[in-house]
């Protein structure tokens, strides 16, 4: 059976958005608001772009299914996350790092506890 490329394209889509449903729930909120905007972004995006988009974000499935494991986040002495290398660095756009920064503030802000008034 052969999937066409927009069934590829929600396939993975809802792949990592059930794979969200394992981190914890700061990081769940951020990462699958930030998948449904870059799913959104990149919907008419040109052939070459699409090979390196489906690329990436099917690594970022397989990587994040491994750090998650069967159960759900492992213990926190295993981070979740990857670093980037400064030749991955190198290669963004000025927009992406901005994204980036923003995402990084985003998923470092401490928590508010709603109990404490």
């Amino acid at each position: 059976m052969s999937f066409s490329h927009v069934q590829r394209v929600r396939v993975l889509y809802k792949t990592i958005l059930k794979l969200h449903r394992g981190l914890p729930m700061e990081l769940q909120v951020v990462g699958t608001n930030y998948v449904r905007d870059e799913f959104r972004k990149h919907k008419n995006c040109n052939e070459h772009e699409t090979v390196i988009f489906m690329n990436e974000w099917t690594n970022y499935a397989i990587s994040l299914a491994e750090q998650l494991g069967l159960r759900g986040p492992k213990t926190a002495k295993d981070k979740l996350g990857t670093s980037l290398s400064p030749d991955d660095v190198e290669k963004l756009k000025d927009e992406q790092i901005v994204q980036l920064y923003e995402l990084m503030v985003e998923a470092t802000r401490p928590k508010v506890n709603d109990d404490v008034k």
